[in-house]
């Protein structure tokens, strides 16, 4: 039986990438069973995250005992094959045709492009220099830095961003990327100042709403140290005091996947500053660089150990990659030592540690041993509502505010997080099941618009100035009639019920939903039984969630599977941003989250 075949009666494939691989076949009735196979895989691989199909790992995506054909054959089937393209040179634009074979990696064309842009937008950010003399700015750079430690990581990225325009500061939570932000933006006005310039043009960025506005906290509670530290208030006054997501920064055009702000009409900015940029898809980023004007400053901020984005491409981690000696962007990044400190009352430090390397055995010990500081591990646990009342008392109480900011404020004080999705530890059958209990009303006939729900915009909807990840509460308004809430910057905003975009429940969140927020009790709920999804990354961001407690419901087997198992992305992106006229040939590449850079 051909691959084709197998693929097909396994039921490996979506519908989406037979079709793809049908209107191929119609274009060209020669395709042989090999090449279909490839398209369909090379679909199905932008579905699960990566940027293209790697031939010599195809079990990425497909778990079945598949008889797969050698490398070499495929290669040169594919290569042969009418749809595929294959690019003389890495940073040349590739035929218009649907596929890009290069280097084993079979790509979609769009992705290949975006991956082959989004290198040459980075190593042309990175080609400026900031032409400005630090030397006056030592003074204020002592008051910022005071301890004057050559090893102050803080102070060193501070440096890099008085110099360079293109810079990367990674770390875990608690080691100060904001602080470090907030004092490095001041210097850079005071070095614009100097140089007789106006103040920068500064914009404040993130993937999500909620991931902006605690950006935007965040940068307002280190400007309010720097005055305690006497650092001059004109400077402080030209910070920016908002943040925005990607997609409102670059102007949406609705109905379409361009922006308004791209390479033919950038930014009129003169620093960009990126927060939690591991969830940074790879089309966005490319669209994000290219946008950047000539000569400004892009900063990217992230935790290098987190989930890499829902959508295609791990492109945090590959920059990371491409910023060891003898690379091009040797130099560009900044690593924080991780504090793993979430607060006086969480001792989050050692698990945080065991699970980002992958040590089952001393995370099991850790857990079971109780030495840790409000972390409660629920052993085999498969009912969080049974496991912690306190989840369902959290959400009945939310019911009880008559004030929606206050109640979205209390939202945060807990949350439910899943690894999946669907099951029966998903979030969908947990929301079913909460919305139930709730409302009072049996199953199946509970009102969508009870007082105290919560909800999750799933797609962002510039119409709306909604964005994907906003959470919003129902509550009633002035008149007595079902209104959705959310958080806006002059207040808060109500919709009719009926009027809202895309949107799901949010009592439970799965950890891909919640990423980029944060909460005081987190209760991370594992499946019964072991799921590709799970993974060391999806632990570690899990349980960062947490800012005063956590509990973590799994059993110790599901648990091991996950420690051992890395969130892999299949990339070229690496390979692509090597030094300027050195083209090595360069393989398929799976980048693990937590070893880039």
């Amino acid at each position: 039986m051909s691959l084709w075949m197998s693929l097909l009666q396994t039921g490996s494939l979506r519908a989406l990438d037979v079709a793809l691989a049908e209107t191929v076949q119609r274009q060209d009735p020669g395709a042989s069973d090999a090449v279909l196979a490839g398209v369909a895989l090379a679909s199905l691989a932008v579905s699960h995250g990566h940027a293209a199909l790697d031939l010599a790992r195809p079990q990425l995506l497909v778990e079945s005992h598949t008889a797969w054909p050698s490398v070499d054959a495929w290669a040169r089937a594919l290569a042969d094959a009418r749809c595929v393209a294959s690019p003389a040179q890495p940073d040349l634009e590739s035929e218009p045709k649907p596929l890009v074979l290069e280097n084993g990696l079979l790509y979609l064309r769009r992705y290949r492009e975006y991956e082959r842009r989004l290198a040459r937008g980075l190593r042309g950010i990175a080609a400026h220099s900031i032409d400005a003399d630090p030397a006056p700015l030592a003074p204020l750079f002592r008051q910022l830095f005071p301890s004057g430690d050559a090893d102050d990581l803080q102070a060193q990225a501070a440096r890099l961003a008085l110099e360079r325009t293109l810079l990367l500061v990674t770390g875990g939570p608690g080691t100060g990327k904001t602080t470090t932000i907030a004092r490095l933006l001041v210097l850079r006005i005071a070095q614009s100042r100097n140089a007789g310039r106006p103040d920068p043009r500064i914009a404040l960025a993130a993937p999500t709403g909620r991931a902006a506005e605690r950006m935007a906290a965040n940068l307002q509670r280190a400007a309010a140290q720097m005055a305690e530290d006497g650092v001059e208030s004109t400077l402080r006054a030209a910070l920016p005091e908002s943040a925005s997501t990607l997609h409102r920064l670059l102007g949406v055009i609705p109905d379409t996947p361009r922006f308004r702000y791209g390479a033919e009409d950038p930014l009129p900015l003169d620093i960009v500053v990126v927060d939690e940029a591991s969830m940074v898809d790879l089309p966005l980023m490319c669209k994000l660089v290219e946008a950047v004007a000539d000569g400004a400053q892009l900063i990217l901020l992230g935790d290098a150990d987190q989930l890499p984005s829902v959508e295609a491409g791990d492109v945090l981690a590959s920059i990371l990659g491409a910023t060891g000696d003898g690379q091009e962007l040797q130099g560009a990044r900044v690593h924080l030592k991780r504090s793993w400190r979430q607060s006086a009352a969480l001792d989050l430090a050692p698990l945080a540690a065991a699970v980002c390397d992958g040590n089952s055995a001393s995370a099991l010990a850790l857990l079971h041993g109780g030495r840790l500081s409000n972390v409660r591990f629920h052993a085999d646990a498969t009912d969080p509502l049974a496991a912690c009342p306190q989840l369902l008392e959290h959400w009945c109480a939310l019911a009880a505010f008559d004030d929606p900011a206050q109640a979205l404020q209390h939202v945060g004080a807990m949350c439910l997080l899943t690894a999946l999705r669907d099951g029966p530890q998903g979030a969908t059958t947990l929301n079913a099941r909460i919305e139930t209990l709730l409302s009072g009303q049996p199953a199946g006939r509970s009102s969508a618009w009870f007082r105290g729900r919560l909800l999750l915009i799933a797609r962002n909807s510039p119409e709306h100035g909604l964005s994907n990840g906003d959470v919003g509460i129902c509550l009633p308004d002035a008149q007595g009639q079902p209104r959705v809430w959310f958080a806006a910057s002059g207040g808060m905003r109500a919709f009719h019920p009926a009027a809202l975009p895309a949107h799901e429940s949010a009592f439970a969140m799965t950890v891909h939903k919640a990423q980029g927020s944060e909460f005081d009790t987190v209760f991370l709920q594992l499946p019964g039984r072991d799921a590709r999804v799970l993974s060391r990354e999806l632990l570690y961001t899990g349980i960062t969630r947490a800012r005063n407690s956590l509990h973590l419901a799994a059993s110790e087997d599901v648990l091991t599977t996950a420690l051992a198992r890395r969130a892999q992305r299949v990339s070229g992106l690496t390979a692509r941003l090597q030094v300027a006229g050195v083209r090595k040939p360069y393989p398929a590449t799976v980048c693990p989250v937590s070893d880039a850079g």
